[in-house]
């Protein structure tokens, strides 16, 4: 679905209350008051109780409040702006909320902590942030909103004759060299390629920081992909293989397939390099009897989001500190038989739907514990079953290149173990490393910095 069609400008208020709770009830009384169905205080105690066991603070100033109840709509969203800034608790004074963005989501919307994850990754757009608070009036934050969900407004490739005559002959070579499917890199374009404007009928995928909404039923037909991969390097095509992977586990492509791809530097606005990749060759290493890269029980979104927190961890570390850690995804169940806890489990208790990695809050909860030694394990549906677990698996058949250290090991050991992936971020590298049936695959640099 298109998240700009789940709020309307009725629905953008400036906020006269203090605090969360009083922001809150304006905003129920600008959402609910069509719908008898819905109650404000319900929804009130419902959303109050779920700020009492995790913040919905997102920083730079924004708080996501959300519920889910049960109702005949998916979703409704409202916006609220305080002027003042609104009290949370353990707020400094210069951390008060000034933006509100309020999420109701009815118990049948399959697609919920997706549209979360793609809301709180727009909403720690600093950009976006201060033009929403800098905005003179409603009207200004409800179109400067509805443009940050359409994608901030890209440069358009189509503006110059080199960057036309190198689209025109990456599908000509992209036919002529048999692929499956044409790859374009939007951050070579500040904001990115608007995926809207693209006029051709080759299988297009497009690959991008920016936040991306989640694809509705009425993009089911398109030959447009969209795949968001965070890249820290400023090198040509630097997102290349983490994006292949991506589409290769979300079965845009194939082992068989060649892709054509093209981009450039980052923010330079200009195309400047054309590559066919063999998936085949590209992946040689992984490929074993089968092209059973994903395991029947994980889901593409799942791997995607664990590659996304581990490659944060790698570049950004806890505190200034480099951070080793190691995720298990998958056949949990043969995982869990061979691991036992280093120290009291930290998610035990929670509901599933709080704990799993596919919901935006659990990005810092996970960078937190990625601190205590030992291993996450995480279910093929996202939720996280438990932190600090030492994995006792061994593996005898594979050789390690040197300079890997017992994290690797017990990696590549539960991934010949059971039928899991494995990824480990190093501390002394900051590389990050995917582990499947034994086999590895570097998905980043080994030395990595951050970039603009």
């Amino acid at each position: 679905m298109r998240l700009d069609q789940i709020i309307t400008r009725n629905r953008v208020v400036e906020l006269s209350s203090l605090d969360l709770e009083g922001a809150l009830r304006e905003l129920l009384a600008v959402s609910v008051s069509k719908f008898p169905d819905l109650k404000p205080e319900p929804l009130l105690r419902g959303i109050l109780a779920r700020e009492s066991t995790m913040t919905t603070y997102l920083g730079l100033g924004v708080s996501l409040p959300h519920v889910r109840v049960k109702m005949k709509r998916r979703y409704i969203l409202a916006i609220g702006r305080s002027r003042l800034g609104l009290r949370h608790d353990g707020a400094r004074e210069e951390d008060r909320i000034r933006i509100v963005v309020m999420l109701i989501a009815g118990e049948t919307a399959r697609d919920y902590l997706q549209v979360l994850a793609s809301l709180a990754r727009l909403l720690k757009e600093p950009d976006l942030v201060q033009s929403l608070s800098a905005a003179p009036d409603l009207a200004s934050i409800y179109d400067r909103f509805v443009g940050g969900l359409g994608g901030l407004r890209p440069v358009q490739a189509q503006q110059n004759r080199v960057n036309q005559l190198m689209l025109r002959e990456a599908e000509r070579v992209a036919r002529g060299a048999g692929c499956g499917a044409l790859m374009v890199f939007g951050d070579t374009f500040v904001g990115g390629i608007e995926p809207a404007g693209w006029t051709t009928r080759f299988k297009t995928i497009f690959v991008t920081r920016n936040p991306i909404e989640p694809p509705g039923e009425e993009d089911s037909k398109r030959v447009i992909e969209t795949i968001q991969v965070r890249s820290f390097s400023r090198q040509r095509l630097a997102q290349l293989r983490s994006a292949l992977l991506v589409a290769l586990t979300r079965e845009i492509i194939t082992f068989r397939d060649r892709v054509c791809c093209i981009g450039g530097m980052t923010g330079s606005n200009q195309f400047d390099t054309l590559v066919v990749v063999d998936v085949e060759r590209e992946f040689q290493s992984l490929l074993t009897e089968h092209d059973d890269l994903l395991p029947d029980d994980v889901k593409p979104e799942v791997l995607e989001r664990v590659m996304a927190v581990a490659t944060e961890l790698a570049v950004e570390g806890r505190e200034g500190r480099p951070v080793g850690c190691l995720f298990v995804v998958g056949d949990t169940a043969k995982v869990e038989e061979l691991t036992k806890p280093l120290v009291l489990n930290p998610f035990f208790g929670y509901k599933e739907e709080d704990r799993n990695i596919l919901n935006p809050f659990m990005d810092e909860t996970i960078k937190e514990f990625s601190s205590i030694d030992g291993a996450f394990i995480i279910r093929g549906d996202g939720v996280v079953e438990s932190a600090g677990s030492l994995l006792q698996a061994t593996d005898i058949k594979h050789v390690l290149p040197s300079g890997l250290g017992s994290r690797h090991a017990a990696a590549a050991a539960i991934s010949v173990a059971t039928d899991a992936i494995a990824l480990v971020v190093s501390s002394s590298t900051g590389q990050v490393t995917l582990f499947r049936s034994g086999v590895m695959l570097p998905l980043t640099e080994k030395r990595m910095s951050v970039c603009g």
